[in-house]
């Protein structure tokens, strides 16, 4: 089946580079196609790259012209652009490692009960940034294993192994194109935050199985992009982040009191590293 790698971009042409280069160079599975959504860029040598990329025929770029909103950008790009039976939503700061990547995404996509699938993500130093996430965690969310060294097996092996899990994140994250439009997208309220979350909760709520596989591994340049929502509590971002967290929070009250079922509730919602909640 054809896969329609979805990448939202705002200058960075180094990094977009780093990230197109990889997928052309190293993935094995041949059916795809790339869809960049230009949103906002500035400088020339981003335009002069999308020059040199708009002579391979499986690229094409398209032009959100409204403001910097990660949910409503991917909603465009799938609906105007994307023709793939199954979207790969990919961050542009993402690398390639394993040229089988897609494979293993597929082998799993393919699955009737299959909502949404992640890779296991690497940050540069080759610790784990993202393993598969936890509800729960920081109050809302966080990402399982994050840390851990490149080759840990993690908690009961879990760090190895592919398994169901609650949430996938965004940066890379795969799905048959009937499940993006049953559960309608990505839910563009969630402008920046927390809309992979959402989304695979909603396909969680339509009883479709989210998976974490650690065979499909890319590198991932975390907020090389946009930035850091939280390094400056008062900054912008931070406040951003602030509001939709809450708004999260009042939107799957329920379920964030029902605790994750995918993470023993005697481990801390303190850390990732599965360790034991500390006993009054």
């Amino acid at each position: 089946p054809k896969v329609s790698i979805v990448i939202p971009n705002m200058d960075h042409a180094d990094t977009l580079r780093t990230c197109i280069s990889s997928i052309l160079e190293k993935t094995t599975y041949e059916n795809f196609e790339i869809v960049i959504i230009e949103n906002n860029s500035r400088k020339e040598e981003t335009f002069a790259y999308y020059d040199e990329l708009k002579t391979d025929p499986r690229i094409q770029i398209v032009t959100w012209e409204g403001k910097f909103n990660y949910s409503a950008i991917n909603n465009f790009g799938v609906r105007e652009a994307a023709t793939g039976e199954y979207i790969l939503l990919l961050n542009n700061d993402i690398e390639v490692i394993t040229p089988d990547w897609l494979q293993e995404m597929l082998m799993f996509a393919q699955r009737p009960d299959v909502g949404a699938v992640g890779a296991m993500l690497y940050y540069p130093d080759d610790t784990i940034q993202h393993a598969g996430v936890v509800l729960g965690i920081g109050g809302v969310a966080g990402h399982a294993h994050k840390y851990f060294p490149r080759g840990d097996f993690g908690y009961m092996s879990r760090a190895t192994i592919a398994q169901d899990l609650s949430v996938v994140t965004a940066a890379c994250v795969m799905l048959p194109r009937t499940v993006w439009d049953e559960v309608g997208g990505l839910d563009e309220t969630f402008e920046v935050s927390l809309n992979d979350v959402d989304f695979c909760l909603k396909c969680r709520e339509k009883s479709y199985l989210n998976v974490f596989t650690p065979f499909a591994e890319l590198y991932h340049y975390e907020s090389a992009s946009r930035g850091s929502d939280v390094t400056d509590a008062s900054s912008d971002n931070a406040k951003r982040y602030d509001r939709e967290s809450e708004h999260f929070r009042t939107k799957w009250k329920e379920v964030l009191e029902k605790g994750d079922p995918y993470y023993n509730p005697n481990f801390t919602l303190d850390r990732s590293d599965y360790s034991l909640k500390v006993q009054d």
